[in-house]
């Protein structure tokens, strides 16, 4: 481990030589985000290097020391050091893992409308607020893509950006199926209504990943049909876009300007493209092969929203917090932290035993 961690300190030092001579734009935000992905690990290595001396030094003068006191006083900063080493190495293997490979990309989160009826749509409402709460307390900049409202303060659906280098690694456990179970204002009896909605969360494709035809694209542009006002049924200013090797079609209303919308538009299909093609690799590497964190199987029900017993479960990893209040407040720390420790003790199982 220690040549490994060795490359890895000399990569670093590299990349920070490479980063007071560099000019060209691209260059400077690779190298950036390369050295920022790389920190934790440079600063544990220095660390652990560190200790490791530190324990030698005292090895070394506890072979010649005679006095007792001074003798204590080395034996205590042997022990130290060995208990820090022993924890930093189990921190090190966790560091030492691949790296997603979507690790520090920006993302779209998609959230529609499954059964339930409006119920439903206004649990999309719910989520949205939620989660962009959450990015609000994480520093992470949102912007919304597109969005289908309903009648009574609800969405059918709504796709929104996450802008941040942090943004794929906090939200990608959501994707799935999420369940709530709430008394609806309008039911009389005071009966529990059981509704769901989907969440995708698709990294935003990089230009160097993704290289789209405009030959292959269809666009149609119509009259947008949102909620009223008096840009709305004026101008065409809503666009579909069809990418017709894939059949992948997106559309766009939320922007008075075609322009944005198609500009939008392209941002989801790159998404939904990319999203594609890791769907394929990974199908054709391991048909069999199902990761329950992390796994982005829409289908698949995640996580249960009980409003009466104020509990929020998240069936993959057995969490419970009877704090729901909270949750749907942004207080998703404690949820998101114990997603990411377990897929960390999965992931690193998978590598030892492999």
């Amino acid at each position: 481990m220690l040549d490994r961690l060795e490359k890895i300190q000399q990569k670093y030092l590299k990349i920070s030589d490479e980063l007071t001579t560099a000019s060209n734009p691209d260059d400077l935000k690779r190298l950036y985000k390369e050295r920022s992905r790389l920190t934790p690990l440079f600063d544990k290595i220095t660390e652990y290097q560190k200790l490791i001396q530190n324990k030698k030094d005292a090895e070394e003068l506890l072979k010649t020391e005679k006095d007792g006191d001074m003798r204590s006083m080395y034996e205590e900063e042997r022990k130290e050091a060995e208990e820090r080493i022993e924890s930093l190495e189990k921190e090190l293997e966790i560091l030492l893992l691949p790296p997603d490979p979507n690790s520090g990309k920006n993302i779209l989160l998609e959230i529609r409308a499954g059964t339930g009826g409006e119920e439903a749509g206004l649990f999309v409402s719910d989520l949205f607020r939620m989660y962009t709460k959450y990015a609000d307390k994480q520093g992470i900049r949102h912007e919304i893509i597109d969005s289908s409202p309903t009648g009574i303060g609800g969405l059918k659906e709504i796709i929104f950006a996450m802008e941040n280098d942090k943004a794929y690694d906090l939200f990608k456990f959501e994707a799935g199926t999420h369940r709530v179970q709430r008394i609806p204002a309008t039911e009389s009896g005071g009966r529990i209504h059981t509704s769901a909605v989907t969440v995708a969360v698709l990294p935003e494709a990089e230009e160097s990943e993704i290289n789209i035809n405009e030959n292959d694209l269809r666009v149609d542009v119509y009259r947008s049909s949102g909620s009223g006002g008096q840009h709305v049924n004026t101008t065409d200013s809503a666009v579909r876009i069809t990418h017709i090797p894939t059949g992948i079609a997106v559309a766009c209303q939320d922007e008075k300007s075609q322009h944005k919308n198609k500009a939008k538009a392209m941002r989801i299909l790159s998404a939904r493209i990319l999203e594609k093609q890791a769907e394929e690799k990974k199908a054709a590497a391991d048909a069999l092969k199902k990761q329950m964190v992390g796994s982005g199987d829409r289908s698949e029900r995640i996580r249960t929203y009980n409003f009466p017993q104020g509990r929020c479960t998240d069936h993959r990893i057995g969490f419970t917090s009877h704090n729901l209040s909270a949750i749907m407040e942004g207080d998703l720390d404690d949820l998101i932290n114990a997603l990411t420790e377990e897929d960390r003790v999965k992931r690193l199982a998978n590598s030892q035993a492999n």
